[in-house]
């Protein structure tokens, strides 16, 4: 009933949308007069506000596709490796004859689309073989694929790693740094051929009893049952994954922004002023980013519900009580891979000491192959974006594994 209602609601905003987006572009064509008065300005500007807030927004792409190394420009191909149902495997491969060490982004399936870290590949694709989990939105695999949760999650971790073979690296960034952490015991206590050979785990929940954010306390302040009750729902039947139940993405993206509602409503005034002004760069900047933050996708439900309970209300993998498959999660069998973490000083969705509490369970890996890194001044999104993520902590996670990839 809520996808319904928030589908019908798109809709009804549907003919409003059409007007706002035709008087934005009469009210700033350089033939009308009125666009070149303060009023016409600011309607001009209101209109497209309202147009570019409740438009529907599809899958970003990742249009990575050239980057500048050494004053040299190559050409970055992205292609799809091996299709999942819920998840393909791209390779981003750069022109010429390269031997680096292979790399694994693993992407958060958390609301957003894998293109959220379009930076942290565009960066990372320099001087390593980039591949990523792309994840897809569950409103879109048909009920006949089968259901997804946690263990599936490691599952696909684990058979990506067989795929690219030996002496591959991980990077997961936020909640994927737990069922990574997971594969990693569970191939390391195997003595898999396959195990990565390092993983840096970045702004991940790993143990969310320390310096708990209000994400973590509304998992904690609320039984199971309630998030079943109030933010599980059914795909319509207009999507292929139709009477699959998910957890929504726009619902997801309402948390996220009434967390920091006053920072967005400002971000959006600013926004307002500078096509006002006619700063056409900094609107443009505005845009892209929203574009990005507010395209979302649905969660499988039973994916949501096993992440919440095992990870922020039983905290399963520190408690040592993490299971797969009735199988436990022992990562005190982590020996061979070697470990960085990754903290930004003012996260708050990992808050931090969250992620660092990986070397505290994993007592059994070598100090030479330990490393900890605490990004000051940036929060959770620029742990693996913006100018920080490029100058300050990219070179350190390559060095990482520049040290530890087996092939040097």
């Amino acid at each position: 009933m809520l996808y319904n209602f928030h589908e019908m609601q798109h809709a009804a905003l549907a003919p409003w949308r059409m007007i706002a987006s035709a008087n934005q572009r009469i009210l700033s064509t350089p033939y009308n007069p009125v666009s070149y008065t303060g009023y016409g300005k600011a309607i001009s500007a209101a209109c497209e506000i309202f147009a570019d807030t409740t438009k529907r927004r599809g899958r970003p792409e990742f249009d990575i596709q050239d980057i500048e190394v050494d004053g040299e420009i190559l050409t970055v191909t992205e292609e799809a490796v091996l299709d999942h149902a819920f998840c393909s495997l791209k390779h981003f491969r750069r022109s010429g004859t390269h031997d680096d060490p292979k790399l694994l982004i693993v992407a958060p399936m958390s609301g957003h689309f894998a293109t959220l870290l379009r930076g942290t590949v565009q960066q990372m694709v320099h001087n390593h073989e980039v591949y990523i989990t792309d994840w897809r939105d569950a409103r879109d695999v048909p009920v006949t694929e089968g259901s997804f949760d946690l263990d599936n999650y490691i599952d696909e971790i684990m058979s990506f790693l067989e795929f690219l073979g030996p002496n591959t690296h991980i990077l997961a960034v936020c909640q994927p740094s737990v069922p990574v952490l997971a594969a990693t015991a569970i191939m390391n206590e195997d003595d898999h051929p396959c195990a990565p050979a390092s993983i840096t785990l970045m702004g991940g929940p790993i143990d969310t009893r320390i310096n708990p954010t209000e994400v973590n306390n509304l998992a904690m302040t609320k039984p199971l049952d309630w998030f079943e009750r109030n933010v599980i729902t059914h795909v319509p039947m207009i999507y292929p994954g139709s009477m699959r139940r998910v957890y929504p993405g726009f619902l997801q993206l309402s948390g996220f922004m009434s967390m920091n509602l006053d920072t967005h409503i400002g971000a959006h005034v600013k926004m307002y002023n500078h096509l006002i002004d006619g700063d056409g760069d900094s609107a443009a900047a505005h845009r892209a980013f929203y574009d990005e933050y507010m395209s979302v996708m649905d969660m499988p439900a039973e994916y949501y519900l096993q992440t919440i309970k095992t990870v922020f209300q039983d905290h399963s993998l520190p408690a040592g009580t993490m299971m797969w498959r009735d199988r436990k999660v022992d990562t005190g069998a982590i020996r061979k891979t070697a470990i960085m973490t990754v903290e930004g000083e003012l996260d708050d969705i990992s808050g931090i000491g969250q992620t660092k509490a990986t070397h505290d369970i994993c007592p059994n890996v070598p100090k030479s192959k330990r490393a900890h890194y605490e990004q000051k001044d940036v929060g959770h999104y620029g742990v693996f974006n913006g100018r920080r993520w490029r100058e300050q902590i990219s070179p350190r996670v390559s060095k990482f594994i520049q040290k530890h990839n087996a092939a040097d």
